[in-house]
């Protein structure tokens, strides 16, 4: 399975991230630890949604329309 994820900062909750992976325990204990430079500086984080994909391509596809301004608007309504 493939997992588009959204996470909120517990320390600054205005900060959020969405990505993509295919092991979501390891990745999140990623970002928690300051491995990924886009998220080090606002962690910890928590993961708010996830959403699975049987197809790679599926989850990259959804990843990079939630990061368009329709799916900003349909993540604020429908998932965070």
């Amino acid at each position: 399975m493939h997992y588009v994820y959204l996470l909120r900062s517990k320390a600054n909750p205005q900060e959020t991230y969405i990505g993509t992976t295919s092991d979501l325990k390891k990745r999140l204990a990623k970002h928690n630890e300051g491995g990924s430079p886009h998220t080090s500086r606002h962690r910890p984080w928590d993961l708010v949604t996830y959403l699975a994909f049987s197809e790679k391509s599926q989850a990259s596809d959804f990843e990079q329309y939630l990061k368009t301004g329709s799916g900003r608007t349909f993540a604020k309504k429908r998932l965070w």
